[in-house]
């Protein structure tokens, strides 16, 4: 199993009074009798020890385990956390500006009445509790490829060390490519709807304003992704303090409200949220779509865990980001039970009049730098989809010296800033936008805890009976979740999923068709053993000078070469064939990263191996090369590349217009000059005709 049993835990007469009266308040909703109240009380009070020992256990945690193998000393565990602050948590942490809005004033809200407003804050509570607390920080964070989290390490996670067959580990890849393919969805409805939601606040200070509210949303997006090339060093040192202040001011406007009207503390119990769906069935389950908001940032924490750690996204989430949130979602409920009329915008409606101008300041402030999270982290994962092979070549740029894991991907940039000034101007307001939000992440979700259980089955072999019922208990959180918000599909859930399968199928076509063209290039040379015995027969003309021949498989000679051979009837006295592959693990460490084989006659094999998060450098390899023998030249090389012209004709798996989309992203992929950063004056390109 995976708890140890707890020791009983001893609970004042004072404190069991007032858990049992919370209890007997209930029973105007439903019927509870002696021995169902002892239950409940049983089961509060366990949650609670068990959450309060996941809080030590995160403090007391080996810094070893699943993080990097640093040793964290206090200093440096402050900053790690204050920094995750900035980059992990601004999704989840400017959902208040909507979620509790949406559940009461968007497409399906419901009526503002007592046991509603209890109810549907006991549903975000235990969403937050079950879904980040105990899914996300508790168990799927434990499953790192290498101290690297998201759905591409943990599917390159499991195909490399599951026991599958061939059908499961396909079935695997393909809901894994999917599921990151559907982040590309929310990467560009997340930036949209939390600055929209952001600046609509400001209506609330000038009613006037609300004709300007879409221009200056789009003006606000169009600089910040204009400033995407500057990388986020320059600010990052901002983001975390931004961030903080963000967290402690939601904390302290819900405890005001809370102190106010301190018997909203009664949601707290799940019996309201369960009474909650038993009372408004289709309309209640409906509203779990709103409620999801809470928690959409979540898959985030788990995608960023490897630059961060597990141990200081974890501290920072019980410490600061829990407690700020659900004091910001009770002072929302206190104030709707108060004054009913402020559904429009709840969040707002806490902050006091003197206070309004400064709040609608830091709330932007705090979705832009949301906003910059989901933007880095699609940059991250276009440049882990390029190393595993799943989208062509496209211009990557390394903004920091310091932080491998700072990119900036222009064709990715440009693509999410048109993307979301049209859902902007299209939708119109965050509530029209809120109706797309959600189905992408929570089908992300779903396919998160399906991979997970592959994890858990064959890495870690956990106990079958138990791990059935743990992903049983999440596949029905997942499941209601995502039914809630795939039913507003007609109201804009689509587009998520249509952007979703747009890129997957890129994907997929473009794998599958290098592959087609891999071994139609196959077809048409030699191994390099054939080759070497063939020069033994007959020597061509030899000049003095270092050639390298850049190849997709080690063991064959590419095209390049030959055509080289047998049109200009010369070859170098020392040529070398670079293989550059991608390993299913994040990073590869120097020592083993180079591996160089002498074939002898002058000719060396050089395989270079690069983690899925690692770039390639072309003078590092020579350098590491040179280490074990190769010493070659960085500026007396000549690098020969092929350059293949794509054209369809010949009878294939692909059909005909996926033959056509592939040729097509062949030709607007970057060269392998530009990708490998090659010196452009010492490279030769040969043309090779090529049908799929």
């Amino acid at each position: 199993m995976f708890f140890k049993s707890d020791p009983k835990p001893v609970v004042s007469q004072k404190h069991n009074s007032f858990l049992i009266g919370c209890l007997l308040d209930l029973q105007h909703i439903v019927y509870i009798d002696r021995s169902t109240l002892r239950v409940a009380r049983c089961g509060l009070w366990l949650t609670f020890f068990s959450f309060s020992r996941f809080i030590m256990s995160t403090i007391s945690e080996d810094p070893k385990a699943g993080d990097h193998a640093e040793q964290f000393g206090m200093k440096r565990l402050a900053g790690l956390s204050l920094a995750a602050l900035g980059v992990v948590f601004g999704d989840i942490g400017t959902s208040p500006l909507y979620a509790v809005r949406e559940c009461f004033h968007g497409e399906y809200g419901i009526p503002i009445t007592h046991d509603n407003i209890l109810g549907v804050l006991s549903l975000l509570v235990w969403s937050l509790l079950l879904i980040v607390s105990l899914k996300y920080l508790t168990f799927v964070m434990k499953a790192d490829n290498d101290g690297e989290g998201g759905i591409l390490a943990l599917t390159a996670l499991i195909i490399t060390q599951s026991r599958k067959n061939g059908y499961e580990r396909g079935f695997l890849v393909i809901i894994g490519l999917f599921g990151a393919a559907l982040l590309y969805g929310d990467g560009m409805i997340t930036p949209a709807i939390s600055v929209l939601s952001a600046v609509e606040g400001v209506q609330i200070i000038a009613p006037a304003f609300k004709d300007l509210v879409i221009p200056v949303t789009i003006v606000v997006l169009v600089a910040l992704f204009f400033f995407q090339h500057n990388g986020t060093a320059r600010v990052g040192a901002l983001f975390g303090p931004i961030i903080f202040v963000w967290f402690i001011v939601i904390g302290l406007l819900g405890l005001m409200e809370v102190i106010r009207f301190p018997q909203i503390l009664q949601a707290i119990l799940p019996w309201y949220g369960i009474s909650f769906l038993l009372n408004n069935h289709l309309q209640g389950f409906m509203v779990l779509g709103a409620v999801f908001l809470s928690v959409t940032g979540a898959e985030a924490l788990y995608a960023d865990m490897g630059h961060f750690g597990r141990r200081p996204i974890r501290l920072t989430w019980v410490l600061l980001v829990l407690p700020a949130l659900l004091l910001n979602y009770f002072g929302q409920g206190a104030l709707l039970l108060a004054f009913p009329e402020q559904s429009h915008h709840p969040f707002y409606g806490l902050v006091p009049s003197w206070a309004m101008i400064p709040m609608v300041m830091l709330s932007t402030s705090a979705t832009i730098i949301a906003s910059q999270a989901l933007i880095t982290g699609v940059f991250s994962l276009t440049q882990q989809a390029i190393q595993l092979g799943y989208l062509p070549r496209v211009t990557i740029t390394h903004t920091s010296a310091k932080h491998i894991g700072q990119i900036y991907v222009p064709a990715a940039n440009w693509s999410l800033m048109v993307a979301t000034i049209t859902l902007v101007a299209g939708f119109g307001s965050s509530s029209k936008l809120a109706a797309a939000y959600g189905v992408a992440v929570t089908a992300t979700m779903l396919i998160s805890t399906i991979l997970f259980y592959y994890v858990a089955r064959d890495l870690w072999k956990w106990n079958i009976i138990a791990l059935n019922l743990l992903i049983g208990f999440f596949g029905i959180i997942d499941i209601s979740f995502f039914g809630a918000s795939a039913s507003k599909l007609f109201q804009g859930a689509w587009f998520p999923l249509v952007i979703g399968m747009a890129i997957f199928t890129l994907m997929l076509t473009w794998k599958q068709g290098r592959s087609l063209l891999l071994k139609q290039l196959q077809d048409r040379t030699l191994t390099t053993d054939e080759f070497i015995q063939s020069l033994s027969l007959q020597q061509p003309h030899r000049v003095n000078g270092q050639a390298v021949y850049l190849t997709a498989n080690p063991d064959v000679v590419p095209v390049a070469m030959l055509h080289n051979l047998r049109h200009n009837k010369i070859m170098h006295s020392e040529v070398a064939l670079f293989h550059f592959s991608t390993e299913r693990v994040p990073r590869v460490p120097n020592s083993r990263k180079v591996e160089v084989v002498k074939l002898g006659d002058g000719f060396f094999k050089v395989v270079a191996r690069y983690g899925f998060l690692e770039y390639p450098n072309i003078r590092q390899v020579i350098a590491l090369a040179n280490h074990q023998g190769l010493n070659f030249k960085p500026e007396a090389i000549s690098f020969f590349l092929s350059r293949e012209k794509i054209v369809t004709g010949l009878k294939s798996k692909m059909i005909s217009w996926r033959k056509k989309l592939f040729a097509l992203m062949a030709r607007n992929a970057i060269s392998a000059t530009t990708y490998y950063n090659l010196p452009a004056g010492q490279v030769i390109e040969i043309g090779v005709l090529v049908q799929i």
